[in-house]
Formats: C-alpha cells, sequence, structure tokens
C-alpha cells in the first residue's frame, strides 16, 4: 500500500488524523510544527509526540520531502532546480539579487493552456501538483533559508489547480505554518476567471495577471485560453475588488518585436487599464523552440516603458536572469523529459 505524505496537509487535515487515532486535537498543531517549522525529514524524529504515535504514522503515512534531481547555476547566481513530481519533472528557479531572493513556483507538471511563447506549454498537461509537491520546492532548496519572495509563475497555470495552489498558500502564511507574509507571495495567472475570484476572495496574496496585448484577436493568437476568459471579462472581476497599498495587482507583459509594443498598443492598454490600481512589467522573450516570435530590441523596449510610464501606468523592465543557463521556463523539464524517454527505449531496445 503506497503511504500518503503528511508534508502539505493543513492543520484541519492533521486534525483529522489524530481524530482517527482517538488524540488530543493539540497533537495536530505539534505535526503541524514539525513539517513546517522544524528541520526534519522522518517521522520518527517527531520527539514531543509518544511512542505509539510516531508509530502509527509510520505506518501510514511518509514525511513527504523530494530533494532536487538536478541544478543548473548561472554566472549571476539564479538557479534552476529540477525536481521529480507528479509522474515528471517540475523546475524551480532561485533568483538573488541584493537584499532580496525570489523563488519561482511551479504549479502543475506541464500546462494544458498552450501559449505560443511558452515551453512548458508544449509539453502539454501531465499532472497537478500536490500542495505538498508545490511546498517541497522551498522546503527541499538549500537556499531556503534565504528567500525573501515567492512567486508562483512557474511551470504551470496556478489557477487551473486552484484547490492544491490554495492549500499551499494557506500552509505558507499561517502561524502554524511557514508563517510567510502574503505580502512577499505573488500568484501569476493568464485569467482563468472563476478560480482568480476565489483567490481575491480568500487569500491577501498579490496577484499577477498575464496580458502581453490589449487587444482580443492578438492574445487569442497568443493565449488561446482567451476565448473562454477575454481580456474584459478578466477586467471586468478585476475593478470589483479593491486593489490599495497593502495588495498589488500586476499585469506581466512579454514583449514581442513588431507584435506588441507599438505606440498603439500603449494607448489601448492605458484606456483598458483605467480604474485599476495597478502597474505593468515588461519582460524580454526567451527565445524557445519552434515558435515565430522574437523579443523587441533595447530601443523599442525602452521606447514603450515610457509611453507607459507617460500615460500614468507604473511601468517596469523585468530584468533578464540565467541567459547562461536553460532561461526559459519549460526548457530544462522539456530536455530531462526527452533525456529519460531515450533512456527507457535503449532500455527496452
Amino acid at each position: 500500500m503506497t503511504r500518503e505524505p503528511l508534508f502539505g496537509k493543513t492543520l484541519w487535515q492533521l486534525q483529522e488524523i489524530t481524530d482517527t487515532l482517538g488524540a488530543p486535537r493539540f497533537v495536530a498543531k505539534q505535526i503541524a510544527g514539525w513539517l513546517y517549522k522544524k528541520e526534519i525529514s522522518e517521522i520518527g524524529q517527531m520527539s514531543n509526540l509518544s511512542k505509539k504515535i510516531r508509530g502509527v504514522l509510520s505506518e501510514e503515512f511518509t514525511f513527504g520531502l523530494q530533494k532536487p534531481v538536478n541544478v543548473q547555476a548561472s554566472a549571476d547566481g539564479t538557479k534552476k532546480y529540477l525536481f521529480k513530481a507528479g509522474g515528471g519533472f517540475i523546475e524551480s528557479a532561485y533568483i538573488p539579487e541584493n537584499k532580496r531572493a525570489t523563488l519561482c513556483l511551479s504549479s502543475q507538471v506541464g500546462c494544458k493552456m498552450g501559449c505560443l511563447f511558452c515551453m512548458t506549454g508544449k509539453q502539454g498537461f501531465q499532472a497537478n501538483l500536490t500542495a505538498g509537491e508545490i511546498l517541497n520546492q522551498i522546503r527541499s532548496l538549500p537556499e531556503k533559508d534565504t528567500v525573501t519572495n515567492l512567486v508562483y509563475m512557474g511551470m504551470g497555470e496556478p489557477m487551473d489547480n486552484p484547490e492544491a495552489v490554495m492549500q499551499s498558500l494557506e500552509i505558507l502564511t499561517a502561524d502554524w505554518g511557514f508563517a510567510r507574509s502574503p505580502r512577499k507571495i505573488t500568484v501569476s495567472t493568464i485569467g482563468v476567471v472563476p478560480a482568480m475570484r476565489y483567490f481575491l476572495e480568500n487569500s491577501e496574496c498579490h496577484l499577477a495577471v498575464s496580458l502581453h496585448t490589449p487587444f482580443e484577436e492578438e492574445r487569442r493568437t497568443l493565449m488561446p485560453v482567451s476565448r473562454k476568459y477575454p481580456i474584459q471579462a478578466i477586467l471586468s472581476e478585476l475593478k470589483q475588488h479593491d486593489f490599495g497599498r497593502q495588495r498589488r495587482v500586476s499585469f506581466e507583459y512579454i514583449v514581442f518585436n513588431g507584435l506588441n509594443d507599438t505606440p498603439r498598443h500603449a494607448r489601448e492598454l492605458a484606456r483598458i487599464l483605467n480604474g485599476i490600481n495597478c502597474r505593468i512589467n515588461l519582460i524580454r522573450f526567451h527565445p524557445i523552440p519552434d515558435t515565430p516570435l522574437k523579443g523587441t530590441d533595447e530601443k523599442r523596449l525602452m521606447q514603450f516603458k515610457e509611453a507607459l510610464n507617460a500615460k500614468g501606468i507604473i511601468t517596469t523592465i523585468r530584468a533578464s536572469r540565467g541567459q547562461d543557463i536553460d532561461a526559459a521556463c519549460g526548457l530544462l523539464s522539456t530536455r530531462e523529459m526527452k533525456q529519460e524517454i531515450k533512456a527507457q527505449k535503449l532500455k527496452k531496445g
């Protein structure tokens, strides 16, 4: 029988387990403390639990941590970690910068959204990660103690896996969990409206929306999901929520040469975002195989930024990191997946 991992369970799920064991409810909080606040990796190390409870837990559950299987290190300090999860491979990117260190988390193995610019989408959807598999990317990171900010911007669409994502956010921000500030966590989405609404109503973390063009026809070409969740539906939902000083919504905008970097695009962005307290993050395009898209040049990028700032929209350019390794999300895991398939074929043949 496959044992279920404890890591990734909420306090209430742990209380259900202790109830079945006939243990007092405070034992669940003790277990949570060992899972999320202590440096242990085995149930037997939970020394303030009775020997009997540790024995039963060890028979029915595993602790649930998995170390990375590979890492690529860039000259600028960026590291891409590869983990086995969900029957495939996922990536996490560790990005140190001055006094800040950001960890980019994956939420799925592959992705079903099929965005034209995304290598992960070319893998197709393979599996949703569990809350434990999402959190393992932090807990098993060698640099975990230096991480200041978390972004759900790795492989997969977080709002296509809302239950596990919300569960992981609860554990990250709860006092009994990792007790991290929601102001240091950002969750991205391409605009899955129902899940985005649930997130906005039930979490205090920041939101980032992948926009990439203000024109619907162009967005449908870049992001097929726009057929189901058009731009106006996304913006209409956002306008129903209050984004003040304590909570931020940003729009991610990969800039493609001649496609979405014109004065016409800047004017339309200013029009459709009017009334939303937001900022735009411009992102340089990291080339991926088999796509006709090309990144804009630095001159046009700066002109586009200045045009948006002139219209009153706070606009920044995200620094490109890890250029000397597989920078684009999905490249490292795709390569590993292909190598494993090749090895399996050789083994059979």
